[in-house]
């Protein structure tokens, strides 16, 4: 039997009128708090199984981090006067822009400063990725002092606490902190490299963050003496 071709088009203008609105009913009928929170669940799981970096923090990392500045005898800096002390007595060295290296302007002056062992690694780390990529590495924190921190703290409930044994390793100076903001996949996968190689020699203890975008990194005393000798190795 044929059927005229006007009739075959209502016929399908009213099935898909008959979908559409079933549909819309079913979205109706679904709250749309339960519907937001079924977006946010099924991003939550997308991101958790994508998330899977090389370089994990861990409550053990912070541990070993405090371990070693206790054994280094090396104070959690309570506030500006502290620091600037320190700074003075060049316990802390100063942190600049190099050709390699560029330090975020928001950090402030006094806060652009580290011990020297940390400093040979954020030398070494930034003139080796120029050598790679021909761009600047961003340094994005340095030290800190426990007023710092607790104001972090209070605005950013991921941030380490300012006391205990999981403390923050910035109040000591012996860390900082890498921006990944504009890294290609192929940039952070060596600075994964690069950092991880050091980790197993036990020279840092480091984490990439997830939501600070950045690769959270404290250096050991001994970094410089292992540093001297592989110069001495390769001449």
């Amino acid at each position: 039997m044929n059927i005229p071709v006007r009739t075959k088009s209502l016929l399908l203008l009213l099935i898909f009128v008959a979908v559409s609105t079933a549909s819309f009913a079913a979205s109706i009928r679904t709250p749309y708090r339960t519907r937001v929170t079924n977006r946010r669940m099924r991003r939550a799981r997308t991101r958790h199984v994508r998330w899977n970096p090389l370089l994990r923090g861990s409550h053990e990392s912070l541990l070993r981090q405090n371990d070693e500045i206790d054994r280094l005898q090396l104070p959690r800096i309570a506030n500006d006067e502290e620091l600037l002390e320190l700074e003075t007595r060049e316990e802390l060295v100063p942190l600049s822009d190099s050709r390699s290296l560029l330090i975020n302007p928001s950090i402030e002056d006094n806060r652009r400063y580290c011990r020297s062992w940390t400093r040979d690694f954020v030398n070494d780390l930034s003139e080796d990725f120029y050598a790679k990529f021909h761009q600047k590495i961003i340094l994005t924190s340095a030290v800190r002092t426990i007023e710092q921190q607790e104001k972090l703290r209070r605005r950013n409930r991921n941030a380490a606490p300012a006391e205990g044994g999981t403390a923050s390793s910035h109040l000591a100076g012996t860390t900082i902190d890498i921006g990944k903001k504009g890294m290609t996949r192929a940039q952070r996968k060596w600075v994964d490299q690069y950092v991880y190689q050091l980790h197993q020699e036990g020279l840092v203890e480091a984490a990439e963050e997830r939501r600070q975008a950045c690769y959270h990194i404290m250096v050991s005393e001994r970094y410089t003496d292992w540093r001297e000798a592989n110069r001495l190795a390769n001449r």
